[in-house]
């Protein structure tokens, strides 16, 4: 009869499934146990393992938005691997782009999407399902396809949330996804920790929940999208007071941060945190076909002035 081994007493030669040229990383990098492999941060693992972050860049997707001065300012559109936060005041654009989203994420990776389904968490109840419809139609798509390939969640309780998010990686597999879109990512916590008293409480809840979703983002070569809210910083004099709530752990967790303003009839995207991307903003505007580039009011005005001559 063998003896049974407990997990802090295993070594990584044990485990199944992992070739010498692995195992011998593995051990020079210091990994002698399966409990340091199983705490091992999955960044720091593939650093160690001599997986170039370039060769793994290379293997990125990116989905349009919709407004090819958007898709410029993220480098080429929403990116796999990665959390793009949006955040702004109600009529921004938040749930606009969300709701584009749902139809172009879906496109042939030939048409700048991800040939894949959408999972949409909504916790506000601002989702539209004829929204999405009229955008596939504006944009010449079958809105009863778009339909079939959207998986909608409406979300009522943060509780319920983290529990679809925890169990999200098998929503990814069975739906065939690589879009996750939450609007909003803090609304129900905000609502349900409110207080000073419960602010701790609250961190700490939503710290689990974006790091599984990064987890997700990362393992799973899935673009993640949420948006938040926002408030204004009492203790701003000078400038734009609008700061996005959810602190730090959001602001740290979110691979690249998107503030949303509106400007007219137009809105306005400026990057507010990212790794690479240059700081600088664009303007992007909603129509039936959803989010898209504004006019250009001048070539407008021209080609009316010419049409007039040619009458």
């Amino acid at each position: 009869m063998k003896k049974k081994v407990k997990t802090d007493e295993m070594t990584i030669d044990m485990i199944e499934g992992i070739g010498p040229t692995t195992m011998t990383k593995l051990k020079n990098a210091g990994y002698m146990s399966v409990m340091q492999l199983a705490v091992a941060d999955p960044y720091t693992l593939t650093i160690d393992l001599d997986i170039k972050a370039r060769d793994k860049r290379k293997n990125l997707l990116r989905c349009t938005t919709g407004s090819s001065q958007l898709d410029n300012l993220l480098k080429g559109g929403i990116e796999t691997h990665a959390m793009t936060e949006f955040f702004g005041e109600f009529g921004s654009g938040k749930s606009q782009i969300g709701h584009t989203l749902c139809v172009l994420a879906q496109l042939p990776v030939e048409k700048k999407g991800l040939d894949s389904n959408v999972i949409f968490f909504d916790t506000e109840g601002t989702f539209r399902p004829e929204r999405v419809e009229e955008i596939a139609i504006a944009r010449g798509e079958d809105p009863d396809k778009i339909l079939d390939g959207l998986h909608l969640s409406k979300i009522s309780h943060s509780a319920t949330l983290e529990l679809m998010v925890k169990d999200l990686a098998k929503y990814v597999e069975e739906f065939k996804s690589k879009m996750v879109i939450i609007d909003s990512l803090i609304s129900l916590h905000r609502a349900e920790y409110a207080g000073m008293g419960q602010l701790a409480t609250r961190q700490q809840r939503l710290n689990v929940l974006v790091h599984q979703l990064l987890r997700v983002a990362e393992n799973y070569s899935v673009a993640v999208v949420t948006t938040n809210q926002v408030m204004d910083a009492p203790d701003t004099f000078f400038g734009d007071p609008t700061q996005p709530v959810g602190g730090n752990i959001i602001g740290h967790a979110s691979t690249y941060r998107i503030y949303l303003r509106k400007s007219g009839e137009n809105r306005v995207a400026r990057t507010l945190d990212s790794p690479y991307h240059p700081y600088d903003e664009v303007r992007f505007t909603v129509k039936a076909e959803g989010v898209t580039d504004p006019e250009d009011k001048k070539k407008k005005i021209v080609e009316e002035a010419l049409e007039n001559e040619a009458v």
